[in-house]
């Protein structure tokens, strides 16, 4: 690959911020396919450790040919190979499904930074390995019985238009609560899947970090993640729906670390973002506003708690710095 011209700051940036995502998951798959016992998953990571390889390289070579120092990122030293199973019960996978959808929404705001050719290539063809990865491990996951489907509902028989603003009314005492409608109904079931997860994962990573700060933090996130699981459950039924069951997938009693804390506390930080995001657009398509309004709550708990871990990895020397534009009034102050 040769670019025909100078990427510009947004490539840059958008490329950096992939290089430090990307080899980050690879160090959670090396792990994870040495400890599967499953060999169609084992497949499904080993694919898609070779196809995140290829684009590491891509990537690789763009940044030496425009001058760009390759980022640190993650190396072997992140990922301890011999550390006994943290999860079990198809978590990998389970884990592998939420990392794909964090890429998923990663890639269009990537795309939509992209003007150079080979650089847009590199997005396309990442978009297309997410969605069949994606594909692969929900397939697999419903085969298994691990991940459970949404609540059924009775299909419309006609088309209606809302008659009034009592619709979106959800604290007036003087009128009822309407049934919740099915676009609200996939927000809540995804909020408390995808949770369901980010709970466990706090659990094994609490229990095999390293700092006690760190340790602290992940304890937190797990209450943070039982909580917003308890309010979407209670919504849920409120409106007599049956909540679906939550994945087999568990957390051993390993307390050896499988990765190293800067690892761990990267991976909650892009959850955070990936899950700030998420109810943004939920809170956006919610039209009952007592939802909506429990949505932005938690969107703000979320974001402070998403700061926090900043702090930390700043203090220990964990948070590598982005590329930076030029500091004219310290260049003209220093001449």
């Amino acid at each position: 690959m040769i670019l025909t011209n100078p990427i510009s700051a947004s490539e840059v940036g958008t490329l950096w911020l992939t290089y430090q995502e990307k080899t980050l998951i690879m160090r959670i798959l090396e792990y994870f396919i040495k400890k599967a016992d499953d060999d169609e998953s084992r497949n499904i990571l080993g694919g898609l450790w070779q196809e995140l390889h290829y684009y590491i390289l891509e990537i690789e070579k763009i940044f030496k040919q425009q001058g760009v120092a390759i980022p640190a990122g993650f190396k072997k030293e992140d990922v301890n190979l011999e550390a006994p199973k943290l999860f079990d019960n198809g978590f990998d996978i389970m884990f592998l499904r939420i990392l794909k959808e964090v890429s998923m929404g990663m890639y269009t705001i990537n795309m939509n930074m992209a003007y150079n050719d080979d650089v847009m290539q590199i997005y396309e063809g990442l978009t297309t390995v997410t969605h069949k990865i994606y594909k692969l491990a929900t397939l697999f996951l419903l085969q298994k019985g691990i991940l459970t489907l949404p609540p059924k509902v009775t299909m419309p028989k006609t088309t209606e238009f809302i008659e009034s603003k009592k619709y979106m009314s959800g604290f007036n005492p003087f009128h009822s609560k309407r049934a919740i409608n099915d676009i609200e109904l996939g927000f809540l079931h995804h909020g408390i899947e995808s949770n369901n997860i980010g709970m466990q994962l706090m659990s094994g990573f609490a229990q095999c970090a390293q700092n006690k700060e760190v340790r602290k933090y992940f304890e937190k996130g797990k209450e943070l993640a039982k909580k917003q699981i308890k309010i979407f459950q209670g919504i849920l039924l409120d409106n007599d729906i049956q909540i679906s069951a939550t994945s087999g997938s568990t957390v051993t009693t390993s307390t050896t670390a499988p990765f190293s804390d800067k690892l761990m506390m990267h991976c909650v930080t892009y959850l955070n973002g990936f899950c700030i995001v998420g109810n943004s657009f939920g809170t956006f398509f919610t039209l009952r506003n007592d939802i909506s309004l429990k949505i932005t709550l938690l969107a703000k708990d979320i974001y402070f708690y998403g700061q926090e871990g900043i702090e930390i990895m700043i203090k220990h020397g964990w948070f590598e710095e982005p590329p930076q534009t030029e500091d004219r009034n310290k260049l003209i102050n220093n001449n």
